[in-house]
């Protein structure tokens, strides 16, 4: 007899931004006639780089030629991407990172998921608490966490809470876990860590013999200058850190999908028997036996951002996306609504007004009143309670409406 993985079953319901989908899909067969405006989920809505395009148009002529034709490519990725991204996000701001460091993927969502496997099961964990669902989900997927409690908390799992009396800053727990799950610039919240915190944490991590899993997603999206834009920037942090990149909303790829992690030749984890055994080698063997690489042609489209024109469009990609996440932000609080977040990212973390604190309701009076997709923040977990997240990933007219909307 065939029998389930019952880990799955501790799972409440469908994925977060599934139910939101489903949410609003109800809604507009009910009335076919309404404009939705849709700021939940965090896909891109403006086109690609147009050098990206030029680049993936180069490479698929190439594969209509015998002389230039490539099937599988290797596993960790093409060298002359690796290298470009070593050299741009990593050397050149002085951070020791080599091009055999970094595995291509395609995106970071799977990265932050699949990474739990190279990890025993009765690691300990750490997550923020709102955090984005991916961390926590695969972990009970994979048993390592107990079964839902009643204040939605899975047992098992040491919570990190982020609220506003924080600031929606994590900050090492009293007790010792072994993997500790980051993500700034944050999603869903929109804040960051900076030097100071990130530096609490590394040394935490190298007192508890912990691995620090960063993701950094949204680094290009930072303005601040006290907010590091990846966590190798911490002395000491190359020893307890893997950092996971994605080229989604940097450049525009969801739809495209290219990310890639880091993982430090130092960074090591202890067998049953204390043995020291090198992450990265784990993760190869991993990716080698069940990633079959990015595309070829997707991987030159990639590359092209780091030319100097490339370089030139993503800033423009990013500085429209970082405008409507201030139009968000400013139009929501000169209506008197308490927001956070929206500096360094593309999210804005909006506070649900006195007389609707549940988030769901509020994303059902957004969803009905306004014609406005947002996220609940219970979505996230417990913490996220009493909040939504919006995001700055729409044409700015559509923003602006937005923003007259719930003005109105």
């Amino acid at each position: 007899m065939a029998k389930v993985n019952e880990n799955y079953l501790k799972l409440p319901g469908s994925y977060l931004f599934s139910e939101v989908g489903k949410r609003a899909a109800k809604f507009q067969a009910e009335n076919p006639d309404a404009k939705i405006i849709r700021l939940g989920i965090g896909d891109v809505t403006r086109p690609l780089p147009q050098v990206c395009i030029d680049a993936m148009k180069r490479a698929a002529d190439e594969m209509g030629h015998v002389e230039t034709f490539r099937g599988y490519g290797p596993e960790q990725g093409y060298s002359f991407l690796r290298e470009k991204i070593a050299d741009f996000n990593y050397k050149r701001r002085g951070l020791e990172v080599d091009a055999d460091e970094i595995f291509i993927s395609d995106g970071s969502k799977c990265d932050c998921g699949n990474i739990q496997e190279i990890f025993s099961l009765d690691s300990k964990i750490a997550i923020a608490d709102p955090v984005y669902p991916v961390y926590l989900d695969t972990n009970v997927m994979a048993g390592r966490t107990g079964d839902l409690q009643g204040d939605g908390h899975f047992a098992g799992v040491t919570y990190l809470p982020c609220t506003a009396e924080n600031n929606f800053s994590p900050t090492p727990p009293a007790t010792k876990v072994d993997m500790v799950y980051l993500c700034s610039p944050n999603n869903p919240t929109g804040t960051t860590l900076n030097r100071a915190a990130l530096t609490d944490w590394v040394a935490y991590a190298k007192d508890c013999d912990a691995v620090i899993l960063f993701d950094a997603a949204y680094a290009a999206y930072i303005t601040e200058d006290d907010v590091p834009r990846s966590i190798y920037e911490i002395d000491g942090a190359r020893d307890v850190a893997i950092e996971f990149r994605s080229f989604s909303k940097t450049a525009g790829f969801t739809g495209t999908r290219c990310g890639y992690i880091v993982i430090p030749d130092g960074l090591t984890g202890t067998t049953s028997t204390g043995e020291r055994v090198p992450f990265k080698k784990l993760w190869a063997r991993r990716h080698t036996t069940k990633f079959n690489g990015t595309s070829y042609i997707t991987q030159r489209g990639a590359e092209a951002i780091y030319s100097d024109e490339g370089q030139a469009q993503v800033k423009t990609l990013i500085s429209y996306y970082l405008e409507n996440a201030r139009i968000i932000r400013e139009s929501l609080s000169a209506a008197g609504l308490t927001t956070y977040g929206g500096v360094n990212a593309p999210y804005i973390w909006l506070k649900t007004p006195a007389d609707i604190p549940n988030s769901w309701d509020f994303f059902d009076v957004l969803l009905r009143k306004h014609h406005i997709i947002g996220t609940p923040g219970a979505g996230f977990g417990p913490c996220g309670e009493g909040y939504l997240r919006l995001t700055s990933f729409n044409s700015r007219e559509n923003t602006i409406e937005a923003c007259n909307r719930l003005r109105g």
